[in-house]
């Protein structure tokens, strides 16, 4: 991959030039004044003539000199004479060291001979010839500066494979000596592309198909769009017989899917405007730039260096370049890889999942075991922003997790202990009420738990000191100053604060707010029985974590929530995961609302089956149940038939 390099402006053949003259007027000091005519572009003051003996005005050798340097005449080298010449009888021959500053700090060094003749008036003159240059130089050549592109480094999963990888696809196009009717054929094809699941978005455009047949040549091939072949397998049938379409194998390099987690690993996308003024002189009109996610954030890394050539070419009398001849390279540096813990098979199911989600939202799961994210998912589409690490929301009755977890530690409560689930509870003037105003009258705690009573929680509340919630959410990994190698948010608690605050904080509204990895990490440790920090990027690895893992957590406590959080499953909100394939699934729903109409409200459900952990959010989704709930049956079930 070799293009002609862009190099800053500067003076024609201004040259740095170290030098030192012999004291007479022998040849020595014709090849200093040499060096310093170069230098100064004026060698009218030195005699040139030609192997053969003839006499080259100043002026043409100025202008082949230029010619000769080519795409180096704006990079001009240094020169310094090497020894003193050597003389026989009436020829001298001079060595100058000759070296270049090119683009990226390289440098090319190498000697290079100047041939000088005494003349019958005792005075030497250069005999000029292009090998004076570069010793492979000739009449009619010139240096050509290449710019070796680097392989960029690839984002390697869990298992070390690359993510991205060539992958086939097909090339869509249209022979406009083949179409009678341009748009009745575009219509066509905008109504295949549409049946394609999971949907192109942006949809293909192809409004202006007509215009483009007619604009081109008969026998062109009109490209209108590129698939995977996947996708293209799916609508094969419906446009491979239509009159003037034609199609192309390729293979592209490609994540596994379109979504696979496009919005945690970023694009690599050609250079921009705005990315060559944050970085002058990095990059040239061409060059591929990773934007956003780990792409942008590991650019460095991941990019390489460029290397560079120079090689010889020549022009031919009719102003033809042939000839490539390398004499200098050095060698483009590789990118790094960077290397994650995502599990494919555990990723692709996260992105099915939330495939025909029009909301934004988001799926994160972890590894219970080791802690490592196996998939980080974000929608639609992909997703454009990683809320499943960013997103900084209300959790909802997700949050009763924590502050269940906090009563059963501090002994307030215990799972058959009888608690009231009341319509409505008051705290300090202000109104609490449960989703669709249900009540429940007084039963064990872990039903009104399973059955997500906000008013339970609201009246247990005061048993807890003021921290209390905010100090069971730090156990859980909450509020930690995580190391992930990329930005996360591990959520905020209330802590302290009126009565009012800390009722509405103990069902997940008030000030607290959480991020989906900040409950999967919480629902991880309620598993493993203690914190551990997730981890995402092992190669290179991020700095190691201030408290990379808790101290151990209440036996008691855990194990009697994880009992609670079955019964959600089994008997409460979250029953639609009660017959997925495989271990019993644990869980909890959450409604969050997010403004001051209880009508607006996020989905949430975090859960685990098995040394999986996950977390579910959907904005502005409705109900937990209603919303969450069917992604995560979707994801367990999809992740169970690969």
């Amino acid at each position: 991959m070799r293009r002609k390099a862009t190099v800053a402006t500067a003076l024609l053949l201004a040259v740095t030039t170290l030098t030192s003259c012999s004291s007479d007027d022998g040849p020595d000091a014709t090849v200093a004044a040499f060096i310093d005519g170069w230098h100064s572009g004026d060698l009218t003051d030195i005699g040139f003539i030609t192997p053969a003996g003839e006499r080259v005005p100043a002026t043409d050798v100025t202008e082949e000199l230029t010619a000769l340097v080519g795409d180096l005449k704006d990079t001009p080298p240094q020169l310094r004479r090497d020894g003193d010449a050597e003389v026989t009888e009436d020829i001298a021959t001079a060595t100058i060291a000759v070296e270049w500053a090119l683009p990226g700090d390289v440098r090319w060094s190498y000697p290079t001979s100047v041939r000088l003749r005494r003349g019958a008036d005792d005075a030497w003159q250069i005999i000029w010839e292009p090998a004076i240059v570069h010793d492979r130089l000739g009449s009619g050549d010139q240096l050509a500066l290449n710019r070796l592109v680097p392989p960029r480094g690839a984002i390697l999963d869990g298992a070390g494979q690359p993510i991205v990888a060539p992958r086939p696809v097909v090339v869509v196009g249209v022979q406009p000596s083949e179409v009678d009717d341009p748009a009745a054929l575009a219509a066509q094809l905008d109504a295949a592309f549409r049946a394609i699941r999971p949907a192109i978005s942006p949809p293909v455009d192809v409004s202006g198909l007509a215009d483009r047949l007619d604009a081109a040549r008969p026998d062109a091939f009109v490209e209108v769009v590129t698939l995977r072949e996947e996708a293209y397998e799916q609508i094969r049938d419906r446009i491979y017989e239509l009159p003037g379409t034609k199609f192309r194998r390729q293979e592209w390099d490609l994540a596994p899917t379109r979504e696979f987690a496009r919005a945690l690993l970023g694009t690599v996308d050609p250079v921009q405007r705005q990315d060559m003024a944050a970085h002058p002189g990095r990059y040239e009109v061409g060059d591929l730039v990773g934007h956003g996610g780990l792409q942008g954030g590991y650019e460095e890394r991941l990019r390489g260096v460029p290397g560079y050539s120079v090689q010889i070419v020549g022009t031919a009398p009719d102003g033809s370049v042939s000839g490539d001849e390398v004499v200098f390279r050095a060698d483009a540096q590789p990118g790094e890889p960077l290397r994650t813990t995502l599990d494919t098979a555990v990723q692709t199911a996260a992105d099915a999942a939330l495939a025909d989600e029009e909301q934004r939202a988001a799926l994160v799961a972890v590894r219970v075991s080791d802690g490592a994210l196996v998939a980080v998912a974000n929608g639609p589409d992909g997703g454009t922003e990683n809320l499943a690490l960013t997103a900084q929301v209300p959790p909802g009755s997700t949050f009763k997790m924590v502050s269940a977890f906090g009563l059963l530690e501090a002994g307030a409560v215990d799972p058959d202990a009888p608690v009231d689930c009341p319509k409505t509870a008051t705290v300090d003037g202000r109104t609490f009420t449960n989703s669709d105003g249900f009540e429940l009258g007084r039963v064990p705690f872990r039903t009104a738990f399973a059955k997500s009573c906000n008013t339970t929680f609201v009246e247990l509340t005061p048993q807890l000191d003021a921290d209390g919630l905010a100090d069971a959410g730090r156990l859980l990994g909450l509020e930690g100053e995580w190391r992930l190698g990329v930005s996360a948010f591990t959520g905020a608690v209330s802590a302290g604060g009126p009565p009012a605050e800390r009722a509405a904080a103990a069902f997940g509204q008030g000030t607290t707010l959480v991020s989906p990895v900040a409950m999967a990490g919480a629902t991880a440790a309620v598993v493993r029985g203690q914190w551990r920090q997730p981890t995402l990027i092992v190669e290179p690895p991020p700095p190691p974590s201030a408290v990379p893992d808790g101290p151990q957590l209440d036996a008691a406590a855990v194990q009697a929530l994880r009992t609670m959080m079955r019964e959600v499953v089994t008997d409460g909100t979250g029953q639609a995961l009660r017959d997925v394939p495989g271990e019993p699934v644990h869980g909890k729903t959450g409604t969050a609302e997010y403004d001051d109409d209880p009508a607006n409200t996020h989905a949430w459900f975090v859960g685990w089956q098995g040394d999986l952990a996950f977390a579910v959010f959907v904005e502005q989704g409705g109900s937990g149940s209603g919303r969450a709930v069917p992604i995560a049956e979707r994801f367990l079930r999809g992740l169970a038939a690969s």
